[in-house]
């Protein structure tokens, strides 16, 4: 069996976001649903950019948020995505790994710009994004290094990927290597049109390859097509080792064969739920790898969730391990 030499290596669409306060009337304008992702080309990208307000640039990309919150828990974590070799990638590079995350892809030399999320954030701090994925795209199955999957006690794919044209390849070579190696294969579900559009593999792939589930309340109840919480989280513990399920306010559910562990939400303003599910995986992921109960590591999630929805943008700006120690000793 391989060395171990990371906790989780994440792999995904590395983004750059673009985050400015919106109207809900801005959005029904334009005929946006908010609290969704849709994506756009980069036409529509540099009008809506036109259009928006003042903007606030800080890097993101799912998986990428997830493998950051990990990090700045002092966990070990890699990263693996593809900008190409502009401005927004630069920043994006020189983000990740300033919160210490091992990041080694290297850059797109031609091809299509750094991709970038345009995060409209109403007035009640939802969300409402729109990728433009550009160099995201070219990531390909032969940049997936089998060794690194190996290396790391958890592979987690984030399901934005999936949308890329070598998505499903890239999972498969990711996931086949982890189970190679005898490591654990995690999955976010990512948003509800995402499962829309890819239910059936979506549903093969779990059924077949993950160990770990990551979704909220919309987005496994959609996995499922089912109209209760209950029965999808029912469903999702009979297909895989631990299923964790958020449901904002209410909190998350930790589902693992018949047991379940219901784990408050944590108080907080909320200001911009961008990256919530992201650091809640940090939070889940960090306690997971490093030998928490599945109920503590719940909480680990709904801390650091708690603390991202508190200010604008998808990376921490508080010391996570203080809050945690904080507030569960």
């Amino acid at each position: 069996m391989s060395e171990m030499k990371f906790d989780v290596l994440a792999i995904g669409n590395a983004i750059v976001d673009v985050l400015a306060e919106a109207s809900d009337a801005f959005l029904d304008e334009r005929g946006l649903h908010k609290g969704a992702m849709r994506l756009i080309d980069e036409p529509e990208a540099d009008a809506l950019y036109a259009a928006m307000g003042p903007g606030v640039e800080v890097s993101g990309g799912s998986a990428a948020n997830t493998a950051a919150g990990l990090a700045a828990l002092g966990g070990a974590a890699a990263y693996i995505g593809r900008v190409r070799d502009d401005e927004l990638g630069d920043v994006f590079v020189h983000d990740i790994r300033a919160q210490g995350v091992t990041f080694k892809s290297p850059a797109a030399t031609d091809g299509p710009l750094t991709a970038r999320c345009l995060v409209l954030v109403t007035p009640d701090a939802q969300r409402t994004l729109n990728t433009y994925l550009g160099a995201a795209v070219m990531l390909a199955e032969a940049d997936i290094d089998p060794a690194m999957a190996a290396a790391a006690k958890v592979v987690y794919l984030e399901g934005y990927l999936w949308d890329a044209p070598e998505g499903p390849a890239i999972f498969r070579r990711a996931a086949e290597a982890a189970k190679r190696a005898g490591r654990d294969v995690a999955m976010t579900l990512s948003d509800p049109f995402c499962v829309d559009r890819h239910r059936a593999a979506f549903s093969d792939f779990i059924a077949s390859s993950v160990d770990i589930l990551f979704a909220n309340e919309d987005e496994v109840k959609s996995l499922y097509e089912v109209g209760s919480f209950d029965a999808a989280a029912d469903r999702a513990a009979g297909e895989v080792k631990v299923a964790a399920l958020t449901r904002s306010e209410k909190g998350s559910v930790i589902c693992r064969a018949g047991d379940r562990y219901h784990v408050s939400a944590r108080p907080a303003k909320v200001v911009d739920t961008t990256g919530a599910g992201d650091l809640y995986a940090s939070g889940f992921l960090y306690g997971y790898t490093n030998g928490a109960s599945l109920e503590r590591a719940g909480h680990m999630g709904s801390i650091c969730a708690g603390e991202v929805i508190s200010h604008l943008g998808a990376r921490p700006r508080q010391d996570l391990k203080a809050l945690i120690a904080e507030q569960l000793g």
